[in-house]
């Protein structure tokens, strides 16, 4: 999200820059280039409005931490292009005023031309409407695109590091199964170890019981 909000901002410093060159340009333009520089101009203050729309979208679905930040960004751009549009309006007011006038003569002397000439702009509007939106959407997929490999890398990730600690709980299980049969070998040993040793003891008292009844025996006589 935060890479496609800066993709917007780049756009739309590229796009105000134009639009303050040419409205610094159209005071000392004069008839049709004016016209074209103005409709230009509004066009281009359009564009960046829809920007500025998508980029609003983006930054309700950024993280609340990051939000902020971006969003005094987007006030200060949208300040930034009402002040344009004023200042459009303001340098371009006398080109209007005259065209009032031309299109009252136009509409009086060939209306069906003036209609047909209001209905290829707007085809030409649509068209750039639509081109715009087709380059956001792409914008788009390719984010959503890089989006799906990170996640991809990082599933990756997770089943070898999941693999890796399978294995070691194994060796553990392991283990504690040798430790475990360790012990009871190590306890059958001392007590066959203890119990040989009450074997000897046994054996050396049954002896000594023994010795000692011989000797009786032998001073009895």
């Amino acid at each position: 999200m935060a890479a496609l909000l800066e993709t917007y901002e780049q756009q739309y410093a590229v796009l105000t820059a134009d639009i303050t060159s040419k409205i610094g340009r159209i005071p000392n333009l004069t008839g049709s280039d004016r016209k074209d520089a103005t409709f230009n101009t509004e066009r281009q203050i359009e564009e960046a409005k829809e920007l500025l729309e998508q980029m609003e979208l983006e930054i309700r679905e950024i993280d609340s931490s990051s939000r902020p930040k971006f969003s005094n960004r987007l006030d200060s751009y949208k300040a930034e292009l009402k002040r344009l549009a004023t200042e459009l309006k303001s340098k371009s007011s006398t080109y209007h005023d005259g065209l009032s006038e031309d299109n009252g003569s136009l509409f009086g002397d060939a209306g069906g031309a003036g209609f047909q000439e209001e209905q290829r702009q707007r085809l030409l509007d649509n068209s750039e409407k639509i081109e715009r939106t087709g380059r956001h959407l792409q914008a788009g997929y390719r984010v959503a695109l890089e989006t799906e490999e990170i996640g991809s890398s990082v599933l990756r990730d997770l089943h070898s590091q999941r693999e890796t600690i399978q294995r070691t709980r194994n060796r553990l299980r392991e283990t504690d199964a040798e430790l475990g049969r360790s012990s009871r070998i190590l306890n059958s040993m001392i007590a066959r170890s203890i119990q040989h040793r009450v074997i000897l003891f046994v054996v050396g008292v049954a002896i000594t019981g023994a010795i000692i009844f011989a000797v009786y025996l032998s001073a009895s006589k």
